[in-house]
């Protein structure tokens, strides 16, 4: 009975689901380049990038996400990411890399 609740809510014989990046796409919008890294879950793709931007000196910043949505196909998962990237360059054009971080979440 514990296995069959392990299984319903995650679990598989005690040990916790490691993520592990994949190869994705990356893709320029908007003077910034949008990375698609989607992490493999078990059967599933957790849907992550990062955007990278060059500074006038030269430095490259750049800003990572992640987020809950999970698919079923890593290519499903690399085109969501970068329609998020997009999504987060459009949204927060001005303050994405306005502070002095060469790296942070968003």
């Amino acid at each position: 009975m514990a296995s069959f609740f392990s299984k319903l809510f995650g679990r598989s014989s005690g040990s916790e689901t490691q993520t592990q990046p994949v190869e994705g796409k990356a893709e320029n919008y908007a003077d910034c380049v949008i990375r698609a890294t989607p992490k493999r879950e078990g059967s599933q793709y957790r849907l992550a990038g990062s955007i990278e931007k060059s500074t006038p000196d030269g430095a490259m910043k750049v800003r990572n996400f992640i987020r809950a949505d999970l698919f079923a196909s890593e290519q499903d998962a690399i085109d969501s990411s970068l329609r998020k990237g997009r999504q987060i360059i459009d949204e927060q054009r001005a303050a994405l890399f306005s502070d002095d971080a060469q790296s942070r979440s968003v």
